[in-house]
């Protein structure tokens, strides 16, 4: 596994990198995003911490800036998950505010009045400058959305399995409350350990990130 895994991380590795401020237009408009992050490295190269992608079609530069620009942890839970950790980190009483999902009207009528405006301000505030500092992208272009889905659960799978890549003692990951992402340095909690890539299935992915054709 961890063979594999070095395989995927070297070719991941070797794609164009996108920092912030991104420029829409120079993103996919459908695919898979592989996230990295400074001080994070495995397989002597820098280390994948999030694997993500979109359901909906020509999506993905909308997905992309709900997770480093709009300001709303209810439209992205890796935002949420960041807020999470800087909360737990300093042992906020505010994190359970933060958990509630606002999105629905009967949440804002029943939860409205527990927000302090100027404090969720602030966290979000403090996501966005640690996202845009500290994270940068690849990603694989993947116009089939099935292809899209399959494919981000292989990825998560072969990485989450392996041995080798372990979060430094300083990731920010370390402070979530949910154990998931402490144990899988990856800030994730769904299609871990499920089914890897095998040998057979990683040496075609890597031909098709080389040749830089849409899988």
């Amino acid at each position: 596994m961890s063979i594999i895994c070095d395989k995927i991380h070297y070719a991941l590795n070797s794609l164009k990198r996108y920092y912030f401020p991104i420029t829409e237009t120079e993103i996919y408009k459908n695919g898979i995003y592989v996230l990295f992050e400074k001080g994070e490295t495995a397989h002597k190269v820098d280390r994948i911490v999030r694997i993500g992608t979109h359901t909906g079609n020509n999506q993905l530069p909308s997905r992309i800036k709900q997770h480093f620009v709009t300001e709303n942890k209810d439209r992205s839970i890796f935002r949420k998950n960041i807020g999470r950790c800087i909360l737990n980190k300093e042992s906020s009483d505010y994190l359970e505010i933060w958990e509630i999902d606002y999105t629905t009207k009967e949440a804002k009528q029943k939860y409205g009045h527990l927000i302090d405006e100027k404090k969720q301000k602030e966290i979000e505030d403090r996501v966005s400058k640690y996202m845009r500092e500290n994270f940068s992208f690849a990603i694989i272009e993947v116009n089939d959305k099935d292809e899209r889905l399959y494919l981000e659960s292989k990825l998560i799978s072969t990485v989450s399995k392996c041995s080798i890549c372990k979060p430094s003692e300083k990731w920010l990951g370390l402070h979530s409350p949910k154990e998931k992402i402490r144990e899988s340095g990856l800030y994730l909690v769904n299609e871990l350990y499920e089914e890897e890539f095998n040998e057979v299935e990683c040496e075609e992915f890597i031909r098709r990130i080389q040749k830089g054709n849409d899988i």
